[in-house]
């Protein structure tokens, strides 16, 4: 073993990689966007929900657009978890070994260190080839080198442990940079995509000994005002895990502007990025509220979030609006359906009807989401899933964070109601397959968070691209879409200076009044003006929620300034 680029790194490492494409002109910066999950494909779970979904699209676009841009993740051997059901169809959690024969073993060997002692860091590669996206490298300390503890920092994905999860950040941030140290692809900015890689900064620090070396590198992204998703971590115990690389705690808190004992992770990427943006329009207010009383903060910007057009797309729903062939999109649009039903028949037991209304709810089960919204007023829900004039058929999905039980709750309250309904029915296994499928035979997206929480929210672009009509409270990334009754409809806006319930109370009242007077109505009275607000949607969130769009912006706005 050998010392080379500040790493403690094997003799037999020999591997090499380069982009199957010419760079294109306007993308030649080098970048590294270090992201704790990467939705790629259904059979690589490295992704817990829209984070991952997010960052699989800027990976696919940048690979279309011949960017060179490389990404850097963790290869989680049991992934997120695998939703599964207990005996009572109420949900129950599985950690499975994960086998990837697709990715390339790089023999890269080096160390970084965790808690003062060294751990064995190794590297597989995703080959462009294999799902048409920019490199991507996912680490692992699953190695025989380590102990079991050090073995399971790159076990689970969002570990419940806070111990494993500083871990991760240090694998992901330190890690990451060394992996490219020993590939001699040296970077001209580092992105984090959310401040979980923050150990890159200090690593950084440590080699550039200048704020400014690391601050003219680095760039950063926010994905959630949520406070559960800006991580707040005691100093104390940050040091003692050797976060902060070799950097003396005096000079942390000098460089971070931190006082007291608590590090919140958001701010010092704020303080230590050159650039940093919100995913939306909306956000980027809310941030700028939340942070603009702290000083040396970066410039904030806003670089809306966007999903891949030619992964998620219908091209057989296109082709029938190009030739205006509203028949033949109905047609497209039942078989998509039935589809759908056949997952549901296969979970639920319950047969389907292509020509009801369905509505879907299906995104990551937190509170703020409010799945379980329409129970706030049963006397109504059951008026709207017994009307035999205007019927519907409801489906939910989604995961919880394994250890959320409140989330948990909601979904097993759900599993309960359904139980109770033939026209209602919960899924499991809410992953980039099903999404697909989802998004195919909806109706209906429901997308109801609590205003100003969402800070973009994606999946019903997705769903616009397969000929579901978003219905959605006016937060994240809808206001910049929305046409109300044109290609959407909006939830009338509640009073966000109210307590939690009241405003769950108004918008339960609200959402109710426009299903059944307007949003049903149209659907079975009124066809072919709903197909219009089908045809609607999915020409409006092209190009500017396809995620070409948001790649070309981040090397416009937030790369190219190096």
């Amino acid at each position: 073993m050998y010392k080379n680029c500040r790493v403690l790194i094997k003799p037999e490492m020999n591997f090499s990689f380069s982009h199957p494409y010419d760079i294109h002109p306007d993308f030649k910066t080098r970048v590294a966007y270090f992201s704790m999950e990467f939705g790629i494909h259904q059979s690589l779970k490295t992704y817990a929900g829209g984070l991952g979904f997010l960052a699989g699209s800027h990976m696919r676009s940048a690979f279309q657009l011949h960017q060179n841009i490389v990404g850097i993740s963790i290869l989680w051997k049991y992934g997120y978890y695998d939703q599964v059901r207990k005996q009572d169809q109420t949900m129950d959690v599985l950690f499975e070994e994960k086998q990837y024969g697709f990715l390339e073993e790089t023999g890269i060997k080096f160390t970084i260190k965790v808690s003062g002692h060294n751990v064995w860091v190794t590297a597989y590669y995703l080959s462009p080839g294999i799902f048409q996206t920019a490199p991507v490298f996912f680490l692992s300390t699953d190695l025989p080198e380590n102990d079991y503890l050090a073995k399971t920092i790159s076990h689970k994905l969002y570990d419940a442990n806070p111990e494993t999860k500083i871990a991760a950040a240090i694998l992901l941030g330190e890690g990451g940079a060394k992996l490219l140290e020993a590939l001699r692809w040296e970077p001209d900015v580092y992105h984090l995509n959310e401040s979980h890689a923050l150990p890159l900064a200090f690593y950084l620090y440590d080699k550039f000994k200048k704020p400014d070396e690391v601050k003219k590198r680095l760039v950063f992204t926010n994905h959630t005002p949520e406070e559960a998703g800006n991580q707040k971590t005691n100093i104390a115990l940050l040091e003692k895990m050797s976060f902060f690389s070799e950097v003396p705690l005096t000079e942390v808190k000098a460089i971070t502007q931190m006082e007291g004992e608590i590090l919140d992770h958001t701010l010092a990427a704020l303080r230590l990025s050159r650039k940093a943006n919100a995913v939306s329009e909306l956000h980027l207010k809310t941030l700028k509220k939340m942070w603009q009383q702290h000083e040396g903060i970066c410039e904030i910007i806003s670089i809306t979030n966007a999903q891949d057009y030619e992964y998620w797309h219908n091209s057989e729903l296109y082709a029938a609006i190009k030739a205006n062939d509203d028949t033949g999109l109905k047609k497209i649009k039942w078989k998509n359906k039935r589809d759908l039903f056949e997952v549901v028949a296969d979970q639920s037991g319950e047969i389907y009807d292509e020509k009801i209304c369905t509505i879907v709810f299906a995104k990551r089960f937190t509170g703020y989401k409010r799945p379980d919204l329409f129970f706030h007023d049963m006397d109504r829900f059951h008026k709207l899933v017994t009307n035999k004039e205007m019927p519907v058929q409801i489906i939910w999905a989604g995961k919880p964070y394994p250890m959320d039980y409140a989330g948990i709750g909601i979904f097993d309250k759900i599993v309960d109601v359904c139980k109770k309904y033939v026209n209602c029915s919960i899924l499991i296994g809410y992953e980039l397959r099903l999404s697909k499928i989802l998004k195919g035979g909806a109706d209906v997206w429901l997308n109801v968070p609590r205003l100003t929480h969402e800070a973009s929210g994606t999946s019903g672009m997705a769903a616009a691209m397969n000929g579901a009509v978003n219905v959605s409270t006016a937060d994240g990334w809808i206001p910049e879409f929305a046409k109300d009754k044109i290609n959407s409809f909006i939830v009338p806006p509640c009073d966000i200076t109210q307590p939690d319930h009241i405003q769950d109370d108004s918008d339960t009242a609200s959402l109710y009044h426009l299903l059944e007077t307007e949003v049903l109505p149209m659907y079975y009275d009124y066809p072919a003006r709903w197909s219009e607000i089908v045809k609607n949607s999915m020409n409006d969130i092209i190009p500017s929620f396809d995620s070409k769009r948001l790649a070309k912006e981040y090397y416009e706005k937030l790369y190219q300034d190096y």
